[in-house]
């Protein structure tokens, strides 16, 4: 494959203020013109690992957490809890209350800096909520509140934990590098920084995600192959396309087989009983209970949060570039799923007296990425020359290249049917077997919920119907 040129957006430099770009290079980390922060190694990981922990000023927050993990913070809503186990994850919540509020100011000249604060408030704040018993009101403290809603609105996230938070920035190597600087992570040798609960399970949760997004790479770099062919637009450009297309259907086959394998070393009931629950964000509490934030009104420029789902794979940057880039997202983001009971309430024909309360699911996931490869996003989504309508007009000259556009996107809607999998075996089994023990019928009366807040199993099967709708039928079928 041609090597990347200097000058293309995949070569550009990575933000991180704290080195700055090099000599000559413009600084695009604030108005992110051109730099969206994509490796051509790396992809949407960083090539260096994460910053693992903030300088001084900020420690009492890296204390605070490493408290919280140290003392081994049950769920609030764990049945057989003793009352010293309360006890302690209360002491443990008054520290928070007594934190200092402390500024941000200096935290604004280091997006890394910024992206380890996100990740380290985001922690105490679910680790604080999630410790709380069931019935309790949620009142995240001043100390954590403000903080974090600052360094938020800086990086233009939502305050809650994100998939960038459990993946992208959440993991070092496991055996150290022969050249910190320069050597790059690999897929079999990475580690978590954070663990809610410290099993082998959740980091394997986790770091099945990020070997997918190091090997998506490949996939980024055959979309800068078509990109680039599309430009020339001429008969072998189609040609050197319909390749590049089938190419990037194996690697979405691997990537496949890569989420299928979390199977073996994260155990469905462990992550199901344990993890999970500690990603709930607002939207997906299942009593239904709101986030209240004490101490926002003593910064005038804060707003009350409308956005806080839990991490989800839906706000991986790699799965949404695959949809864009193949022109699938007209449907996978369809405004009709929004992952919402109204969502599912009307049908071309019927349509619905209900009107939506919130917009798809996926457009709104991509609030929780990065603001640089959302970016990213929006240069795939602008593309002059989109893959799509060049399949269109060269379908009767060349069906080789609508061929094996299908072939791509059947590999996309496939991927899908393995994630519907791992929501069956990780989710659905797990909850219809803890529904079984304790009361029998409930199950019928709440949807399963996934951690972004959506009804988890008419939404997935929404979205991957919706993907195979994106198949182009040849000129000469009716």
């Amino acid at each position: 494959m041609d090597p990347i040129l200097s000058n293309h957006f995949l070569a550009l430099p990575r933000p991180d203020i704290l080195v700055g770009p090099p000599a000559g290079v413009a600084d695009t980390t604030t108005l992110a013109a051109h730099d969206f922060d994509v490796d051509n190694r790396t992809g949407f990981m960083p090539p260096q690992s994460p910053v693992a922990r903030l300088p001084s000023e900020w420690e009492p927050w890296e204390k605070c957490l490493d408290e919280a993990l140290a003392a081994k913070l049950e769920l609030g809503d764990k049945g057989g809890v003793d009352q010293e186990t309360r006890q302690r994850a209360e002491r443990w919540r008054a520290t928070v209350r007594d934190l200092p509020i402390l500024p941000i100011t200096e935290l604004k000249k280091s997006e890394v800096l910024l992206r380890r604060a996100h990740h380290v408030l985001g922690w105490i704040m679910h680790f604080y909520i999630h410790s709380l018993a069931p019935d309790a009101r949620i009142v995240i403290p001043a100390p954590i509140t403000l903080p974090q809603l600052q360094v938020s609105a800086q990086l233009q996230l939502p305050p809650v934990l994100t998939y960038s938070d459990d993946v992208l920035y959440n993991w070092a190597p496991s055996t150290p590098l022969a050249d910190p600087e320069n050597d790059i992570p690999t897929i079999d040798n990475l580690r978590c920084q954070t663990l809610f609960t410290g099993t082998k399970d959740e980091e394997e949760f986790y770091l099945t995600s990020s070997r997918m997004e190091l090997y998506g790479v490949n996939a980024l770099e055959l979309m800068r192959s078509m990109m680039d062919e599309a430009f020339v637009g001429d008969g072998i450009a189609a040609r050197r396309i319909t390749g590049y297309l089938l190419r990037l259907a194996d690697v979405i086959k691997q990537l496949k087989t890569m989420l299928l394998d979390v199977r073996k070393g994260c155990d469905p009931d462990v992550f199901y009983h344990q993890v999970r629950p500690w990603f709930r964000g607002e939207d997906s509490d299942p009593n239904g209970r709101k986030w209240i934030w004490e101490g926002i009104e003593q910064d005038s420029t804060l707003s009350q949060p409308t956005e806080l789902s839990g991490p989800s794979a839906g706000q991986s940057s790699l799965v949404h570039a695959l949809d864009v880039f193949l022109g699938v997202d007209k449907y996978s983001h369809d405004a009709s799923l929004t992952g919402t009971s109204s969502s599912f309430v009307s049908t071309p024909l019927v349509p619905s007296p209900i009107p939506a309360v919130k917009s798809a699911f996926l457009a709104r996931m991509q609030s929780y990425m990065p603001r640089h490869h959302r970016n990213f996003l929006n240069h795939l989504a602008n593309n002059p020359r989109p893959l799509r309508s060049m399949v269109t007009t060269w379908a009767t000259k060349n069906p080789a290249l609508l061929e094996a556009y299908n072939i791509a996107v059947t590999a996309l809607k496939e991927f899908r049917d393995g994630h519907m999998i791992i929501v069956t075996q990780y989710i659905i089994a797990p909850a219809r077997r803890r529904v079984a023990e304790v009361l029998s019928g409930e199950a019928n009366e709440k949807p399963l919920k996934g951690t972004g807040g959506t009804e988890l199993v008419r939404f997935l099967k929404g979205v991957r119907d919706q993907t195979k709708g994106a198949l182009m039928e040849g000129p000469t079928k009716v």
